[in-house]
């Protein structure tokens, strides 16, 4: 039976990939978290994947603080960086497959066209400099993957469709920017991509398609754009003001464009993803629920 394990299982994507795990029956999962595995020390990963020999390793650990990235850099570097080459090395030493998980952050956002994978990169902010440290790891790797993604949320942890439904009970009016364009992510929807990559590369013969990969929902919005439909299908009152980067300045600098192309993701690997509105109205609807 293939085997899975998953680093970073307490995280919005490895609690999204717990749940995706229950249709995926063919396959066994370990999920682990800091707790049982600190990948950013490198004898113990070495130690962990000897023991159990996973044939893939999907990463969704990793430094999120995108603003306390600015003044923990070591942080960030070790948790996004060092720790991928620990799970490269110990990798290529059992021969796992790797699978890991980067950002729309490694661009500057100076394009006003989708972003493909071949694109030049140009990080603007300490959290896009670590990550790309990360992906030079893994591009080192023959069995190595990357999908960079976006904007994720989900019904797990601190997100922005979570705080903007805590803030329309504790305000009547909020500002939110509207001159930063990209694309949101359900982290359910990229979990069920991450395995449906597994399942086809499991089943045929050098399914496998190594290299960078982008996965964001369907579509273009504004955070302004997306902040309205979450109110709108929140069935909430609060009204959503329009407003500039710069009314709410940042230690991070954020790209103003970070729209990722996923044609190369579909054509490769026959993934189906949904729009964004249409992923939003389904993770709502799993937090009414909870």
């Amino acid at each position: 039976m293939t085997k899975i394990l998953v680093a970073g299982s307490n995280g919005q994507l490895g609690n999204e990939l717990q749940i995706a795990a229950k249709a995926f029956p063919q396959f066994s999962f370990i999920f682990t978290d800091i707790e049982e595995l600190n990948i950013a020390k490198s004898g113990d990963v070495a130690a962990f994947l000897d023991k159990h020999q996973p044939n893939y390793i999907i990463n969704t650990a990793g430094y999120t603080a995108v603003d306390k990235a600015e003044e923990e850099r070591h942080h960030a570097m070790l948790a996004n960086a060092v720790a991928v080459g620990n799970l490269v090395t110990s990798a290529l030493t059992i021969g796992a497959y790797l699978l890991h998980i980067s950002t729309d952050y490694v661009f500057d956002g100076k394009k006003t066209t989708p972003y493909v994978e071949t694109d030049a990169v140009n990080p603007i902010s300490v959290y896009g400099e670590t990550k790309l440290k990360g992906e030079e790891m893994i591009l080192s790797y023959q069995r190595g993957l990357i999908i960079r993604t976006a904007w994720l949320y989900s019904s797990f942890g601190n997100n922005f469709v979570k705080t903007m439904l805590r803030l329309s009970t504790e305000k009547s009016e909020l500002r939110v920017v509207n001159d930063q364009i990209g694309t949101p992510t359900y982290a359910a929807d990229l979990a069920l991509a991450l395995l449906q990559i597994i399942e086809k590369s499991s089943l045929q013969p050098r399914g496998f398609i190594n290299g960078i990969f982008h996965y964001a929902n369907e579509g273009v919005c504004t955070w302004f754009d997306f902040a309205q439909k979450i109110m709108d299908f929140g069935n909430r009152l609060t009204v959503v003001k329009p407003c500039t980067t710069a009314d709410y300045p940042t230690k991070a600098t954020r790209p103003p464009y970070s729209v990722l192309s996923k044609e190369k993701i579909k054509q490769a690997y026959g993934i189906t993803i949904p729009t964004w509105e249409n992923a939003l109205k389904r993770c709502l609807k799993v937090l009414n629920e909870k």
